[in-house]
């Protein structure tokens, strides 16, 4: 037989299939195994015989035959197949939670893991993702937690809080690297991004040498985090454990990347945006004023006993607690919008309101001067981002008492250095996909791209880096790429969920001292307990499928590029879920009518009824399941698990 312009022998009996498998030429399939008839039902398997589609499955391999397994005619059939197979599967592939945390750290997987008790594994599955679990739990926005389904029915499940748990008590174990590549990568920058690069570049065997101008690695987590928010000593067992893989570090020192790049293979550029943004207002070259982020780095309050502190961030926040527990007397707040507008962590808020900042909303800074003068500002129309501008108030004005005043309005990049590079609007300008810059082997993340805002972000954008950077130096792919899949997401409302018991979710609890004590940088939020923790975690709904690593029809998907909506049918029913067996829970708007189970089942009590697209595998009356498990165990979509 010619496949594929190459005289392969065939034997007797063989199908298309599977003499294209006997000389290792794959061809995709949902519905076949070799232990039982073949029946074409999927169609995935067609190839290209004398100008016909025909099911390699199905049809004989034939002395002389001339066929073609991956022609343009048979990858758009195969293409259109699949968009038709996954219009009818409505089921979840990935969990929503999972999907918007920008590290895709598997949020359903570690929490399943402690809801059994296993925190080990759970750690170690946060691992996979990054290498700050058991900060991140401290400190991340939690865009999880905003995505989350549990919120349909009562309050998201506390995904942060139940993140730390587990990183807290799983920690300890140290990922290796493999045989030395001779592959060498320099990064500049020690911040929570170019640490991730690093550890994903290490675990992939290269040497990494990582440069910063802090005595101290870390970067914003180290420096521009309290200590009553994340304890610098959870944060240095994280990075011993990057240096316990082999990571190089070089503290006190300023990369210079003329310099590095002779010595390296690639170099990546992750300083961050570590310079206050100015103010613009007449006598803020005064001693007293300081940016938020030097503030926060030195912890120096200048014997100041009144201070104003500028800006809505989490920034302002964290300089406004700071200030109180260095001493000072009053801590002011001036926000030129209102305090639904503000961007920092709403319950970051209520706590500095608790510990006695005061809020002045509506004002904006006009002089330093004997204090701080404000504009008093109402809202006009929404900007560029959606709200709306502060407008001044003509003649209205208010003179603040302050011997300290911060300047907390965000963060400028420092491009000293990097004037070879291309700059767009103050940042360096990288290829979306690559990180490259406009230099070969120079790739930049974080803040100094201006692509991130978060260290939960910069972290999914080191490990992305890292992937980019080992493509170029080896030319294959890592295992922790970050796949950009085709995926099925189901859309839900609370009808879906009218059925699900409420449950109170836990809180992660408050230490009353550390949170209204002057003078004390204990940490303020402590762990969950044990039982806290488990019945906080059995509140998930499970909403990602549990046998999408091993689904066939999303790597398929993948494959050819198959757009998931394209042939939905909007009016289709959703049907119930079956949990009626012991040993599995059948989902019928996830089945693709491929029938292996039919075919698989000892009991032989299974089979196919109704037409259309009501149609669905169901068992016949008043027959016993032998609970063989076949069924689940040939599925190729995860109808059965």
């Amino acid at each position: 037989m010619i496949l594929d312009n190459r005289k392969i022998q065939i034997r007797a009996g063989d199908t298309i299939l599977s003499a294209a498998r006997n000389v290792g030429i794959f061809i995709p399939t949902l519905c076949q195994d070799d232990r039982y008839p073949a029946h074409g039902s999927c169609g995935l398997c067609i190839v290209e015989v004398e100008n016909k589609l025909v099911r390699a499955c199905a049809t004989a391999a034939i002395d002389g035959m001339k066929v073609f397994s991956s022609s343009q005619r048979v990858v758009s059939a195969r293409k259109q197949l699949l968009e038709l197979l996954l219009s009818a599967h409505t089921g979840d592939c990935k969990a929503p939670c999972q999907l918007a945390c920008p590290a895709y750290s598997d949020c359903q997987g570690y929490i399943k893991m402690i809801s059994q008790g296993k925190e080990d594994e759970a750690y170690r599955l946060m691992m996979e993702a990054h290498p700050f679990p058991c900060s991140i739990g401290r400190v991340c926005p939690r865009p999880c937690e905003a995505k989350c389904r549990r919120g349909l029915v009562d309050a998201p499940i506390n995904i942060a809080g139940l993140k730390r748990f587990g990183a807290d008590i799983g920690r300890g174990f140290v990922p290796e690297a493999g045989s030395e590549t001779g592959k060498s990568v320099a990064i500049i920058g020690g911040g929570p991004g170019g640490l991730t690069a690093a550890y994903f570049l290490r675990r992939a065997s290269h040497r990494v040498v990582v440069y910063d101008r802090m005595p101290k690695m870390g970067g914003l987590l180290q420096y521009g985090i309290p200590e009553y928010r994340l304890p610098k000593t959870v944060l240095d067992d994280e990075i011993a454990v990057l240096a316990g893989i082999g990571i190089e570090f070089e503290n006190n020192v300023v990369g210079k990347i003329e310099q590095l790049r002779e010595r390296f293979d690639a170099v990546i550029i992750a300083t961050g945006a570590g310079l206050s943004r100015p103010m613009g207002i007449p006598g803020e070259d005064s001693p007293c004023v300081v940016g938020g982020i030097d503030f926060l780095r030195e912890l120096d309050l200048r014997d100041a006993k009144d201070v104003v502190v500028i800006g809505g961030s989490n920034t302002a926040i964290d300089a406004a607690r700071t200030a109180l527990r260095l001493g000072a007397e009053t801590v002011t707040i001036a926000y030129r919008r209102t305090k639904d507008e503000m961007p920092a962590n709403p319950a970051e808020i209520a706590e500095a309101e608790d510990e006695g900042v005061i809020f002045k909303f509506l004002v904006a800074p006009m002089e330093i001067s004997q204090g701080i003068r404000l504009q008093k500002m109402t809202l006009g129309e929404p900007d560029g981002g959606g709200r709306r501008a502060p407008v001044p108030i003509a003649g209205e004005e208010e003179l603040l008492k302050a011997n300290m005043i911060i300047s907390a309005i965000g963060q400028d990049i420092n491009l000293d250095g990097l004037q070879a590079l291309e700059t767009s609007r103050y940042a360096l300008t990288v290829d979306t996909a690559t990180f490259q810059t406009s230099q070969p082997r120079i790739y930049a993340i974080g803040d100094v791209t201006g692509q991130s805002t978060y260290a939960i972000e910069a972290i999914g954008q080191g490990r992305k880096a890292a992937v980019a950077v080992h493509k170029y130096l080896t030319g294959q792919a890592l295992p922790w790429e970050i796949a950009q899949d085709v995926l099925v997401v189901e859309e839900k409302t609370q009808t879906d969920f009218v059925d699900t018991p409420k449950a109170l979710r836990a809180e992660n609890p408050i230490k009353k001292e550390a949170h209204m004590g002057i003078n004390s940088f204990e940490e303020v939020h402590q762990n969950l307990s044990k039982e806290a923790a488990l019945k906080e975690a059995s509140r998930c709904l499970s909403c990602g499928c549990g046998d999408y690593h091993e689904c066939r029809l999303i790597r398929f998907a993948n494959e050819y590029n198959a757009v998931p909506i394209k042939y939905i049918n909007p009016t289709k029913p959703n049907q119930p879920i079956c949990n009626e067996n012991p040993l599995f829970t059948y989902d019928p708007n996830k089945c693709v009518h491929c029938a292996l189970c039919v075919n698989a089942c000892q009991g032989k009590i299974l089979t196919m009824i109704n037409r259309s697209n009501k149609t669905m595998v169901a068992a016949h009356p008043q027959s016993d399941c032998v609970r063989c498990g076949n069924c689940m165990a040939v599925c190729p979509v995860g109808a059965r698990v």
